[in-house]
């Protein structure tokens, strides 16, 4: 019983603090974000991924972009994790199995490329000109693969050889991987245009 109270006043003390750091994100910096995101694919998506981090954005396209390419990072990193694990289940038909096996393979394959983009974007931040555009094409070839890697993924679990629930929770996972990277090259491009 006081384990349980423990835990709820834990969990309430932690929405607190989220609550509390979002509604302090300034105002102008959160509009910068909405409006950026009305460009995405999945807009909606997009503002709750980034909104979390408006202060340190602020209204900044450059801080923008390294920030939705570091939330499709860590989301792909727990998504990889997530998919690993099913791995272990007992019980999997072979089917099954070398779907998840092919899955683990595509998100670690995307864990890499979004790396590679997030190290890209590091190096390139007092580039210009072709440098910064070489950057850039980097950057976009990397995320674009890594939007294929996902696809792939779920593309192992089409039709109804394969069903249920490790299928559906996979498909979710997946799914919101597919929009906040989907979400981050749209930002990137958005980005790329200006320059």
């Amino acid at each position: 019983m006081a384990a349980a109270k423990l835990f709820f006043l834990a969990a309430a003390l932690i929405s607190l603090s989220y609550l509390t750091g979002t509604a302090a994100a300034p105002v102008a910096s959160t509009s910068f974000i909405k409006s950026s995101c009305k460009s995405t694919t999945f807009p909606e998506v997009c503002i709750a991924s980034l909104s979390g981090y408006a202060s340190a954005i602020k209204n900044s396209q450059e801080q923008l972009v390294k920030t939705a390419l570091s939330v499709s990072l860590n989301k792909a990193e727990t998504t990889k994790e997530f998919v690993s694990k099913l791995l272990k289940f007992k019980g999997l038909k072979p089917r099954e199995y070398a779907a998840i096996k092919d899955c683990v393979e595509e998100t670690s394959d995307s864990v890499d490329r979004l790396t590679k983009s997030v190290n890209e974007l590091k190096r390139m931040d007092r580039s210009h000109g072709k440098d910064f555009q070489w950057h850039m094409s980097n950057v976009e070839t990397w995320v674009s693969a890594a939007i294929t890697d996902e696809n792939t993924c779920t593309d192992g679990f089409a039709g109804k050889a394969l069903s249920g629930r490790i299928k559906a929770s996979i498909r979710n996972h997946i799914t919101s991987l597919a929009q906040v990277t989907s979400n981050a090259l749209a930002l990137i491009n958005q980005y790329a245009a200006k320059y």
